[in-house]
């Protein structure tokens, strides 16, 4: 009888064991984009065009802890004159979880004017840890964005009903630390770009001491006010003059694009 009420305990203890540690993953409603989504955008600096930035969505067979993922893969280069004093060719993958769009596998590869960066992050959200390719292991809360995840993740808020000053936050792993990123809404603006007028809702980040940028007015960015939820113009103050990025091509949206005004 001791040995059967011994096997119950363990077996039970086991059971505990297994349960504390099982892991949920968070999930979103994503309406926003698809797999075969492609968005092109190009960055001027005063009135000459200095570079491009392309991000497009494709699919893939590669798994994270066996759950089904997306592949996001970003690139920016500089354009004509500009390669001659400051050549950047960047490239960008992350592999997405469909149903959290959280990132499980990430790299990046920067050569910005000879200063280069190379990064191949695991994210082990079953393990809350996240390994740099490099030896180190950092503890992250399950469901953590990096740099390119957050901008199809920051697409999946739920933007109805915003009223001015509302903040949504979430984190972000990003050259080995955590960051939170915090955007707020300001109201909303029709504003016209290369490709037409659109109608958008308008946000600024909420700056952290000592982060990048002095004040909130420092950058803007304009999201398009219908499901597919895209950027189509971010505007920077830097030291030497205004950066802008806007958009001009795009195709394999999942929803129609009402916000463009006809």
């Amino acid at each position: 009888m001791k040995n059967l009420a011994y096997l119950f305990v363990l077996v039970g203890g086991m059971f505990t064991m297994t349960s504390s540690t099982e892991v949920t993953y968070p999930t979103v409603v994503n309406k926003a984009f698809q797999i075969g989504e492609k968005l092109r955008y190009r960055v001027t600096y005063g009135f000459m065009d200095a570079g491009e930035a392309v991000l497009e969505l494709k699919a893939t067979t590669k798994k994270g802890a066996n759950r089904e993922l997306m592949h996001a893969v970003g690139s920016g280069r500089t354009l004509g004159g500009f390669n001659a004093f400051f050549k950047v060719v960047d490239s960008y993958e992350t592999f997405l979880d469909k149903k959290g769009v959280f990132p499980w596998f990430f790299v990046r590869r920067v050569d910005e004017g000879g200063y280069k960066i190379n990064q191949d992050y695991a994210f082990k959200h079953d393990k809350y840890k996240v390994d740099n390719g490099k030896g180190k292991e950092f503890k992250i809360p399950v469901g953590i964005q990096d740099m390119i995840s957050s901008f199809y993740y920051a697409r999946t808020l739920n933007f109805k009903d915003m009223k001015k000053g509302k903040t949504f936050e979430f984190k972000c792993f990003m050259d080995d630390e955590i960051y939170n990123l915090k955007i707020k809404y300001v109201g909303d603006e029709t504003i016209t770009i290369r490709k037409g007028k659109f109608s958008c809702h308008k946000f600024v980040p909420v700056v952290q001491t000592g982060r990048y940028f002095k004040s909130e007015e420092d950058v803007n960015f304009w999201v398009t006010n219908d499901d597919n939820k895209i950027p189509v113009l971010v505007k920077a103050k830097i030291p030497v003059g205004v950066v802008k990025m806007h958009l001009v091509e795009w195709s394999g949206l999942k929803n129609e694009l009402k916000s463009k005004v006809k």
